[in-house]
């Protein structure tokens, strides 16, 4: 089974940068991604990056998120550049065997996702 362990939120002020870290094991030629949830709205879907190294972004992220790995630290990352308000909320890491993996598509099974770790970007 998979676990998903993230680190690396906090607050930071508009126009910096943090990298969030998700510790990925379990499984392996897996899909992985990252996804946001603000309150009261639906969960987004911001990045993924498939085992065979194909990344993909939403249009909110393109440009200043990259998403990456360590596979000798089975780590999962986003760093996050040029960071606005509109980037606060709850940061979740997610891996699965489905497909698509794309940031539009990427639906992980209950089980398979990290617990959270949040972002405020103040102004």
């Amino acid at each position: 089974q998979v676990r998903l362990l993230e680190s690396g939120g906090g607050s930071v002020q508009s126009g910096g940068s943090l990298r969030l870290s998700c510790v990925v094991s379990g499984d392996s030629r897996l899909c992985m991604g990252w996804f946001r949830q603000i309150p009261g709205k639906e969960r987004e879907g911001i990045a993924t990056l498939d085992f065979d190294g194909t990344t993909s972004y939403a249009d909110s992220v393109k440009g200043r998120f990259t998403i990456s790995e360590d596979l000798a630290k089975n780590t999962l990352y986003l760093q996050m550049n040029s960071l606005t308000p509109e980037d606060t909320a709850m940061y979740y890491c997610a891996a699965d065997r489905t497909a698509p993996c794309d940031a539009g598509n990427f639906e992980p099974r209950q089980g398979h996702w990290g617990q959270g770790t949040q972002v405020t970007v103040s102004s």
